[in-house]
């Protein structure tokens, strides 16, 4: 029986080497889009040990004739888009680059699907950054979007994008409402591997406090591997919609400090106000973390909290990660990637 054919964008970040994984053990043939200045970044693929199992292709990803070029060639069965500008931050110093490459990149794709008339399933990852600050309790499929930085706005563009292409078009395009998810392959500017990477080396090897932001900042954190299997399941059902995936809590930053640190044994105390917070630990006295202004955003999101009803009812999707389990995971696999022979840094 032939394998089916799965294209990955951004395979090489979390969830394109947890998806990767996933689908070869379901017996597809997996290609991953890699960004010609990112080849040689396989370290997540490379922990996760199948490298040599992808089929690899380089490209920008607004590079229309080529990546339509690649398509026509692997002519996939299903592409997930996860490739993109995912840094908030970044968006608001680079807004033209965000849109182009988390925007314009999917309508390229869109296009090269209807235009070659192929059967191609289309995923898009969407992101809870679409809400901004909703005025709802739990945000689901039917919550107004309120984007508030150039990154979720043109998020939100792409997800109507695919929204219209799907009504028009009649293709299985989808898009995943994904709330934050993490795990250890997170990349160190994202606020939760800051955290773990930057207490267990405080521990271990005496490195300088942890600079960050607002930490009463509030998401709904679950685990990059639950959340690429639920992209699985919208991809086979039996018709395509769109999906909130989220564990349906909030927890703050500074809750994720306090999980963290107890699990390497330290006893957080937080002192001050605003700028002037500090968090050290009180067995020790050693600063853990120091606010800094510059990790503030010009417009903040506050709190985000999903509603995964649809997707439970609908698809059978259950997370296997509480809040605890994944903060343990990021804790315990840090300090296992620093007493190991090879160190992974994503």
């Amino acid at each position: 029986m032939k394998k089916k054919v799965a294209f990955i964008t951004g395979i090489n970040g979390q969830d394109g080497a947890y998806l990767a994984k996933f689908l070869l053990d379901k017996n597809y043939s997996v290609h991953g889009l890699l960004r010609r200045s990112s080849n040689s970044k396989l370290s997540r693929i490379d922990y996760l040990n199948i490298i040599n199992k992808i089929t690899f292709h380089s490209s920008e990803l607004n590079e229309f004739k080529n990546i339509e070029d690649i398509i026509k060639k692997i002519k996939p069965d299903v592409i997930y888009n996860l490739a993109g500008q995912s840094f908030v931050q970044y968006s608001f110093n680079n807004p033209s680059y965000t849109f182009d490459i988390n925007l314009h990149s999917v309508l390229n794709m869109l296009e090269i699907i209807r235009r070659n008339k192929l059967d191609t399933k289309f995923y898009q990852a969407s992101t809870s950054e679409m809400y901004g600050n909703s005025n709802v309790d739990l945000q689901n499929e039917n919550t107004i979007f309120q984007p508030a930085s150039p990154y979720a706005i043109s998020k939100t563009a792409a997800h109507h994008l695919v929204v219209n292409y799907r009504a028009n078009y009649k293709g299985f395009f989808c898009s995943g409402i994904l709330f934050n998810h993490e795990s250890f392959l997170r990349g160190i500017e994202f606020v939760t591997k800051k955290i773990t990477d930057g207490l267990v080396g405080i521990i271990h090897e005496n490195t300088k406090p942890i600079r960050l932001g607002n930490l009463d900042a509030k998401r709904d954190w679950g685990f990059a591997g639950d959340y690429v299997e639920a992209m699985y399941l919208m991809m086979h059902y039996k018709k395509p919609d769109d999906y909130v995936v989220a564990t349906g809590q909030t927890k703050s930053i500074r809750e994720f400090i306090i999980i963290a640190c107890s699990y390497l044994g330290l006893c957080p105390v937080f002192e001050g106000e605003g700028l002037n917070e500090i968090c050290y630990d009180k067995k020790t006295n050693k600063k853990l973390i120091i606010i800094d202004k510059k990790y503030f955003r010009a417009q903040e999101v506050h709190r985000l909290k999903g509603d995964p009803s649809k997707i439970k009812k609908t698809l059978k999707w259950k997370p296997k990660y509480n809040f605890e389990k994944l903060v343990e995971h990021m804790v315990k696999s840090q300090i296992d990637n620093l007493n190991s022979k090879k160190k992974f840094i994503f």
